[in-house]
């Protein structure tokens, strides 16, 4: 359902302006830069969620430490910016909507938590690996400034499996699945947001 339900603005996502240049090699890597610092910004949030919701008895299940993103992008800005990158980065306006967001209805709501991380997480399994690979091919980088969509797992399919399955064990009824389905549109509203603001800013 999840999925299904995410299709269209998943594909809004991919055709954004910002990834069709990072996707076509139009794009300087200083403007990359930018958007890994968004996310920064953003798992940040994500992963202070986490920690709120680990003693929950559901939203605790989709608690995993193995994909904390924190420590990867904390090593990628500094190849990217420089060792001060924590003092030259800024959210864009739609970014720091997305963590008010965040911060609003992940840490009290574990539907909420899961939608959130689904939304970034399972992508970066997915998706983001076709990142990884164009970072190779067009910048040249592996290992730091690429380490963001690196994941220590033994078996991402396996993984993703694991997790959906945790999706279809939790203990919702028809009406809490509907709320989160909503929620996670609106993620993926925030993401796209957040891509449109990159794509306005001035080229680097």
């Amino acid at each position: 359902m999840m999925r299904e339900s995410t299709r269209g603005v998943h594909e809004r996502a991919h055709n954004s302006a910002f990834m069709s240049a990072l996707f076509d090699s139009r794009l300087a890597l200083a403007s990359y830069a930018r958007l890994a610092a968004q996310y920064h910004f953003v798992y940040q949030a994500i992963e202070e969620a986490s920690d709120a919701q680990a003693t929950d008895p559901v939203g605790g299940t989709f608690v995993f430490d193995e994909l904390r993103r924190g420590p990867a992008l904390a090593a990628d800005l500094a190849f990217l910016m420089g060792e001060d990158w924590a003092e030259r980065i800024e959210p864009v306006p739609a970014t720091e909507d997305y963590v008010r967001r965040i911060r609003t209805v992940a840490f009290d709501w574990p539907g909420g938590y899961v939608a959130h991380h689904y939304t970034r997480y399972l992508g970066d399994l997915a998706g983001g690996q076709s990142v990884r690979k164009l970072l190779k091919g067009t910048y040249g980088i592996e290992g730091p400034g690429a380490l963001f969509y690196h994941f220590e797992l033994d078996s991402v399919p396996a993984f993703r499996k694991r997790y959906r399955a945790l999706l279809d064990e939790a203990p919702w009824d028809g009406a809490e699945r509907q709320r989160i389905l909503t929620e996670t549109l609106v993620a993926f509203e925030f993401n796209i947001a957040m891509l449109a603001d990159l794509a306005a800013e001035p080229a680097a």
